[in-house]
């Protein structure tokens, strides 16, 4: 049970956004921006402390910048808002070139050593050409243009690439390759790197994105130890965490499942319902591990529905229809809010948070803009300053 906050004392909120690729990005900041819009007195640019991992710290790291869930939603959904901090998706299917260069000048020295050891030595040829294996890039896509980008983001005004100037806590993990450890870039000891760098090497899935080198050592995807962290945070004391996972996996076979079998869809879809399970089974200990050791504290879990079809079907690294799978997210995060009410108001309100019952109510309320254009961007922000309006002149006229 959580104990009792002194009414003079604001709130100690956290967030932990766990990974998931560009699927997981688009569904946290949907889902972000539900909780906003749903709960009163929530502003998660002013949480206390974040943490992130793989996808889950670029939004960490925009958030404790200073851009609030709707302009994330701007900048990497709807390619809106100031042409500077726009988001170009492009940028993260650039190949690694450089990797790709290292590698190939290797291939000669690894060739000659093979046909040495094979020929003079008299080792097996399947032997001796395992040394190729050297000159396999570590890594398809490059994540030096994101690390760029995102550093000239922080770099604007009112923000920061430095951990240590952002005022707030932002953690963000990734894992050491050559010891397997989870390394908290942010606290002590791990602050002065960059911020932007750090997103980099926490994102960085071994396969697809090369190791990132720091300090002399390389580092890639911190959700290789751990789903969402959350310990770091919840040891200095919180009153609320919030936690978002976009990877669940998927309940086939119920009464309106679109896809009754998951293996006739073949390798893709039995690979990713192995992947989901293993990072959600990983969740659910940590959480229980966390309601156990720090019972002071709220912890509050949002995450895709295990029938929800939508989102496991979804390419983990598609762009394509982010604008469809974030509105997505929204309404699914709304519907969530709207079933677990109950529950939730007693919880809320012991942090001065309350749910906004007419929002949830209005099935009107998007995310995003039906026809995508400025002008019906626009025409969407007016309607939902209106409604504002029309909420608070409704809560001011209740007896």
């Amino acid at each position: 049970m959580s104990s009792q906050r002194s009414p003079a004392r604001p709130p100690r909120i956290g967030l932990a956004l766990a990974g998931g690729g560009p699927l997981g990005a688009i569904y946290e900041i949907g889902a972000l921006c539900a909780l906003e819009d749903s709960i009163e007195g929530l502003d998660l640019r002013r949480c206390e402390s974040f943490i992130g991992v793989s996808a889950g710290g670029f939004i960490a790291a925009g958030l404790a910048n200073g851009l609030s869930p709707r302009e994330l939603c701007a900048a990497f959904i709807e390619n809106s808002g100031p042409e500077q901090d726009r988001f170009h998706p492009e940028l993260m299917l650039r190949p690694a070139w450089e990797e790709y260069a290292q590698r190939l000048q290797q291939l000669p020295s690894l060739l000659g050593q093979a046909l040495f050891q094979s020929l003079l030595q008299g080792r097996s040829v399947l032997a001796a050409f395992e040394r190729l294996g050297r000159a396999l890039p570590t890594g398809l896509l490059s994540g030096e243009a994101l690390a760029r980008q995102l550093h000239e983001l922080f770099q604007r005004p009112g923000r920061s690439d430095d951990f240590r100037q952002l005022g707030k806590r932002l953690v963000l993990v990734a894992t050491d390759l050559d010891s397997g450890e989870a390394v908290p870039f942010g606290m002590p000891g791990h602050d002065h790197v960059p911020i932007s760098r750090a997103v980099q090497a926490s994102a960085a899935l071994p396969g697809l994105f090369p190791p990132v080198d720091i300090d002399g050592r390389h580092y890639v995807d911190g959700a290789l130890k751990k789903t969402i962290h959350a310990s770091v945070l919840l040891e200095e004391g919180l009153d609320l965490l919030i936690c978002l996972n976009p990877l669940v996996p998927y309940a086939a076979g119920h009464q309106h499942s679109r896809i009754p079998r998951l293996v006739d869809g073949g390798l893709p879809l039995v690979l990713s319902q192995t992947l989901r399970s293993l990072i959600h089974s990983r969740l659910e200990l940590g959480l229980k591990r966390y309601t156990l050791s720090h019972p002071q504290t709220d912890i509050l879990l949002f995450q895709p529905d295990p029938q929800d079809a939508e989102m496991f079907m979804a390419n983990t690294l598609s762009y394509s229809r982010r604008r469809h799978l974030a509105e997505h997210a929204f309404q699914s995060t709304r519907q969530h809010l709207r079933a677990r009410s109950p529950s939730l108001v007693a919880q809320l309100e012991r942090h001065g948070l309350r749910l906004h019952e007419g929002r949830l109510r209005d099935d009107s309320r998007r995310l995003v803009g039906r026809a995508g254009s400025p002008a019906a961007a626009r025409t969407e922000a007016a309607l939902g300053r209106l409604h504002d309006c029309l909420d608070q002149l409704e809560e001011r006229l209740k007896p």
